[in-house]
């Protein structure tokens, strides 16, 4: 089937809020090339289970899809017109199974030689949605948190040193009541700026007493949901002709339920809400798509703090990292048998401070980065680094201060 042939009736499958939005749409993706529209659905077929920035993207594209006239249409998809998919992929199910199919296309791509043309034309697509449609600037300056080190006390080479030349180094910080104060701060955030989803706080570890108003995602809150995938990997890498391709596509069908989330509890990781399948979606991406988020905490923390910004675009967030368990052999870490048995604090300082740095690259990647702001301290401790329009940049104090003036001056 090609995208001429779309017909409304076609997308019963979709959920409910999904299957309003693209049936409103049928006539502008009867128009798409074949190479484009299922990427699109895939995004599309998940616009329940999406955050609210996600979901004005998702209508803004397809609203401007809409307003193209038939000359618009080839102007901008010239790229994926010339894209030629296999007899096979035509016949295959994309509406339903949209994800499958872009694996498979993907596969196509490579054997026949057209992902460089694929890739050229999806960021030339890229380039002009963007230029019409460019993200808006949030309603107050972001503000990043990044609390590292929980469990060390000591450290062999200096802290913050990428980030140094971004703001100032604050090396006589009042430790006391740190995590406390931090966690007040994104609090009177969110209830000074309520709006779902746009206020987190992420641990590493076990979650600290916090506002509800926070969103919340924790390591040690999600061990149950972690233990059921390491035991569904262990079936499943086990059985005869298992392939890492094999292994990713089960991964990214995977469900809340299937992980026992929703279930007396489970992977409500402290949100504050009684079901809240956004966040349940969410937190199995976490584990099913990252690497290595099943049982390091560190990645777990720096893995969720990325995604968070990429799809929530919060308006404030915290990440705390946690120590990590030591590296072992794999068949050991995939047991799950004794999680965190051996902890590695010093080694997960070292994995928390560049987390920081990649927590703080993907903030300013978000509209508004030239406002926003930026903490990242050695928890217990009295280091710190702040970033923000007010601060010099690379700079050092060793003046007595404390997280809360630190607070006050990038904010």
């Amino acid at each position: 089937m090609l995208p001429s042939d779309l017909k409304p009736e076609q997308f019963n499958g979709y959920p409910p809020e999904a299957r309003k939005l693209v049936t409103g749409y049928v006539g502008a993706l009867r128009r798409l090339p074949l190479s484009f529209v299922p990427s699109l659905l895939r995004e599309v077929i998940d616009y329940d289970f999406k955050f609210p920035p996600e979901r004005k993207a998702i209508e803004t594209e397809l609203e401007n899809l809409n307003s193209l006239s038939p000359d618009q249409v080839k102007e901008w998809f010239p790229g994926f017109a010339q894209i030629s998919p296999s007899t096979k992929l035509e016949h295959a199910d994309w509406v339903n199974s949209p994800g499958l199919f872009v694996e498979q296309l993907s596969a196509h791509l490579w054997a026949t030689h057209q992902l460089d043309a694929f890739r050229k034309a999806a960021m030339d697509y890229a380039s002009r949605l963007q230029a019409v449609a460019p993200p808006e600037p949030p309603p107050v300056p972001r503000l990043g948190i990044a609390v590292i080190g929980q469990g060390a006390t000591a450290h062999d080479e200096p802290l913050f040193r990428k980030l140094r030349a971004h703001g100032g180094y604050f090396s006589r910080v009042n430790p006391e009541n740190g995590l406390e104060t931090l966690l007040n701060a994104v609090a009177a955030r969110a209830k000074a700026h309520p709006a779902p989803y746009r206020h987190w706080y992420i641990d590493g570890g076990q979650e600290a007493d916090h506002d509800p108003a926070l969103t919340c995602v924790s390591y040690n809150a999600l061990e149950p949901v972690r233990t059921a995938l390491l035991h569904k990997i262990r079936g499943e890498i086990e059985k005869p002709g298992m392939g890492p391709e094999t292994l990713r596509t089960l991964l990214a069908q995977m469900r809340p339920v299937d992980l026992g989330m929703g279930k007396a509890g489970l992977g409500k990781a402290g949100s504050g809400r009684a079901e809240d399948e956004v966040l349940d979606r969410f937190q199995v991406k976490l584990l099913t798509e990252g690497s290595g988020t099943q049982i390091f905490s560190t990645t777990f923390a720096q893995w969720a703090a990325r995604e968070t910004l990429r799809r929530a675009q919060p308006l404030t967030l915290l990440v705390r990292f946690a120590p990590r368990q030591r590296q072992k052999p794999m068949n050991e870490l995939l047991s799950a048998s004794r999680p965190n048995a051996d902890l590695d604090p010093a080694g997960s300082l070292v994995d928390a401070d560049m987390g920081s740095y990649y927590t703080y690259l993907n903030q300013q990647r978000l509209s508004g980065a030239e406002k926003s702001s930026f903490l990242v301290w050695f928890e217990g401790q009295n280091e710190a680094l702040a970033i923000g329009p007010a601060m010099p940049r690379g700079t050092q104090s060793s003046s007595q201060t404390d997280l809360k003036q630190l607070l006050a001056w990038v904010s």
